[in-house]
């Protein structure tokens, strides 16, 4: 399963309403650091199809949802379980490789 483009409108059914825990991505075209995540999260959302959804929210494009979550820098990762944040990371500290993102992904779901 590939990344899903969550916005404003579809972020209550995509993330808040999802069966399965969601990885949202809060991230920007002009981001760099967004870019490098970008092809790592796609490769975890392969390996974890399934287990988790990974949602990418564009903070241009969809302001509201990233005010509400108090985003400030990207990017910018929370772990929704339930409807409610369970993880946050902020930048790519840490998540170097597909298998970074996948480890950090498991330890917090």
């Amino acid at each position: 399963m590939a990344t899903i483009n969550v916005t404003d409108a579809s972020f209550q059914e995509d993330v808040l309403n999802s069966s399965e825990p969601v990885v949202v991505d809060f991230w920007a075209p002009w981001c760099g650091p967004c870019k490098a995540l970008s092809p790592l999260l796609e490769d975890a959302a392969a390996d974890l199809g399934g287990k988790v959804k990974v949602a990418k929210v564009n903070v241009d494009e969809n302001q509201a949802v990233a005010a509400n979550y108090g985003v400030r820098s990207i990017p910018m990762l929370l772990i929704f379980k339930d409807g409610e944040p369970a993880a946050m990371k902020i930048g790519v500290g840490g998540l170097n490789s597909k298998n970074d993102v996948v480890n950090w992904i498991n330890g917090e779901v």
